[in-house]
């Protein structure tokens, strides 16, 4: 066997002596990239579906790979009265649901659970549910560090970010307190007035810099791994603009309906659940210029110039960078599926639209002229997520004479969902005495050669919590200028006379409104 003796395995050998903190793991099982302080993780409304879905197993799956500090505890709240030891065995039950349940663990972590009532509308509640917070913070000496993650209604934060506020435990080290953060899911708002509403009752009690507004998306490995493709080699950045781009194609497509959220659907429609959050933070990864440094403000400062520079529509003409439509019945996957009008919960005449292509322009100096689709909807042929950079073709074919076809263009593909990859074409000869070409494929699949655990967004959006990052959290200015974007939008869409002529009827299990052709 040849012993390899290349700069490679030079390389090799020096990056296998590079170590994580020690926190009793292999390096390749560290999680952390570096070490947090203790604290109290205080699930606001923790007796509902994200709490037991998504955020215990993932504080769980982080306790097995020591991703939680030394002290933590996690403390559930709602207004529902239930034990403490009915609130571990929910827990419990919720982690062997998941499919992340380990035995041997899972006593350690239950002691580090505990549960407190509090109703969030009423401020002696809060009182009570503050003296036990202290209470547990001098009996496990998590130095009054906290994080409030609102697992509750849009419709709530407002009045339970107050009533933390008015009980002391929004101040920073004072009074006992260490420092103290607040995590609001999305939906920021309905439309600008009322992302600015929020933004202003969360600012009576928290500072910016202590709200975190969570954006999942932005938690995914491949889309932070986007500006490390871009700005960390030299073989994209200086084609990543107008004079190599025909267009960018951001899709995030699925093939379930409305499902159990028919409620909060009807109220939003697919341009509030998607465009406004994920939507547009795709759209200003892929599009932003270069920070001065790899840090949160700077990065989200470049965010910010990319949503001014969206050019807005014109309301009378949506038609040509925009199409709405909405499933009817169809086959998904060989079943039968109803159409949404059907859906339990959903208007017998309702124009909610679960898909929309939107084409939208950025006016500055990289990107004039080079259109961004952005594509969503439910019930459609596949569950698909990715990044599609589409270059131009070349300008000049020496080949035409020979091969009398077009040359296909490069395509660089940022796969999120199912696989998270990154694929680029290109073309070459095909072997044999024939002078022809053949697209082939370059593949980089994100997990090859990995050894460590593999992380949900939602964890590596409670990690950043911990350590303070917001670097993938959504600043207001950002919320606000991408809701000013999509207002004047919704507002056409909602009010109107003829709304019914902007929706297009598709069955379900296709790649949506034929009206999509349309958009050039």
């Amino acid at each position: 066997m040849e012993t390899k003796t290349t700069d490679t395995n030079r390389i090799e050998n020096a990056m296998a002596t590079v170590r994580a903190p020690d926190l009793g793991l292999a390096p390749q099982e560290c999680v952390m990239p570096e070490p947090s302080e203790p604290c109290t993780i205080i699930i606001m409304g923790a007796t509902g579906d994200l709490t037991s879905r998504k955020l215990m197993p993932q504080l769980f799956n982080l306790y097995l790979n020591a991703g939680l500090p030394q002290p933590f505890l996690i403390v559930g709240t709602s207004h529902i009265d239930v034990s403490e030891a009915e609130f571990r065995s929910n827990m419990q039950a919720a982690l062997k649901k998941a499919g992340v349940y380990d035995e041997n663990r899972w006593p350690d972590f239950a002691r580090a659970l505990h549960y407190r009532y509090a109703d969030f509308a009423d401020m002696e509640s809060f009182k009570h549910m503050a003296q036990a917070l202290r209470d547990l913070d001098q009996e496990f000496n998590t130095r009054g560090n906290r994080i409030f993650y609102m697992a509750l209604p849009p419709s709530v934060y407002k009045s339970a970010a107050h009533l933390i506020g008015k009980v002391g435990l929004a101040d920073e080290h004072q009074n006992g307190n260490g420092w103290s953060r607040i995590v609001v899911e999305k939906p920021f708002g309905t439309d600008l007035k009322t992302a600015v509403d929020l933004d202003q009752s969360l600012s009576r009690d928290f500072t910016e810099h202590q709200i975190f507004r969570i954006d999942h998306y932005l938690a995914k490995e491949t889309v932070q791994n986007l500006l490390m493709l871009r700005f960390a080699n030299s073989l994209f950045e200086p084609i990543w603009n107008r004079r190599y781009v025909e267009y960018v194609a951001i899709t995030a497509i699925e093939e379930l309906g409305v499902e159990h959220r028919a409620g909060y659907y009807e109220q939003s429609g697919v341009l509030r659940d998607m465009f406004q959050n994920h939507m547009m933070q795709l759209v200003a990864l892929t599009a932003m210029e270069p920070p001065s440094r790899f840090e949160a403000d700077q990065v989200r400062d470049e965010k910010i110039k990319v949503f001014r520079a969206m050019r807005p529509f014109q309301v009378d003409r949506l038609n040509e960078n925009l199409v709405l439509g909405q499933y009817a019945a169809g086959t998904v996957d060989g079943q039968t599926v109803r159409a949404y009008r059907d859906e339990p919960g959903v208007a017998a005449d309702s124009l909610t639209p679960t898909f929309a292509l939107m084409k939208v322009n950025l006016d500055n100096w990289r990107w004039q002229g080079v259109p961004f689709y952005l594509t969503s909807g439910k019930r459609l042929d596949q569950k698909l997520t990715e990044i599609a950079i589409q270059f131009k073709s070349v300008p000049h074919s020496m080949f035409r004479h020979t091969l009398g076809a077009t040359i296909p263009a490069n395509r660089l593909i940022l796969g999120i969902y199912p696989e998270e990859k990154i694929t680029l074409t290109f073309q070459t000869k095909n072997p044999g005495a024939t002078v022809c070409l053949r697209t082939v494929t370059m593949d980089f699949n994100y997990q090859q050669n990995s050894s460590g655990p593999v992380l949900d967004a939602y964890a590596r959006a409670l990690i950043d919590c911990m350590l303070g990052d917001q670097m993938l959290f959504w600043r207001q200015d950002g919320v606000e200028l991408c809701w000013k974007f999509l207002t004047p939008i919704l507002d056409r869409c909602e009010i109107c006379d003829d709304q019914a002529k902007l929706l297009h009827f598709y069955e379900a299990g296709t790649q949506g409104p034929k009206a999509i052709e349309g958009i050039k």
